[in-house]
């Protein structure tokens, strides 16, 4: 299947102030969430931000806000960003490919790509692009996720799929982020 950026929306989930710190190999998940919104926004891929427990966790980071040109999250009280309804309301209409990132990949962004396969949406899961605490635990996430139906991909990867052709007027943008 072909991931299309007329189909495509993002939901980034809870890169918040005090637990990215705490995820295995935070500064290259933080380097390539970067990559990847900054893509996804020249692109005009509509975005989710979202956090978990804010008043205890913090903000999402200002490098994530900065690369989705977004400040304000949905807060949600759920591990799966797809159980809250305030998230629900939010997500674009017409669009069934749904690219996911953040953390930790064994709750929040296991139970977002569960729940939205049952809803009929094709998770997208940014392998790059998602932690846990534990190796072990995004490991298993991943394997996972697979078997609920999730396409697994990279950061580079998905970008230049979603732009098709070195003619796209993204282009020049997202070869420069990958470098």
């Amino acid at each position: 299947m072909r991931i299309r950026k007329q189909n495509t929306f993002a939901v980034v989930i809870d890169y918040q102030e005090r637990i990215l710190p705490a995820m295995d190999n935070w500064e290259e998940l933080l380097r390539k969430s970067e990559i990847l919104l900054k893509g996804l926004k020249a692109m005009e891929i509509p975005m989710v931000l979202t956090t978990q427990y804010a008043k205890g966790l913090g903000d999402n980071v200002s490098a994530i806000t900065d690369a989705m040109g977004v400040t304000e999250a949905i807060d949600k009280g759920v591990f799966s960003v797809y159980a809250s309804d305030d998230v629900k309301a939010a997500l674009p209409h017409g669009r069934k490919n749904v690219i996911i990132c953040g953390i930790e990949a064994h709750i929040c962004v296991l139970q977002t790509v569960i729940d939205m396969k049952e809803a009929g949406y094709q998770p997208i899961l940014v392998a790059d692009c998602i932690s846990s605490r534990s190796s072990e635990d995004k490991k298993y996430a991943l394997i996972r996720a697979q078997q609920e139906g999730a396409l697994i991909t990279t950061a580079e990867a998905l970008l230049y799929e979603l732009m098709e052709t070195s003619k796209a007027p993204e282009f020049k943008t997202i070869s420069a982020l990958v470098k």
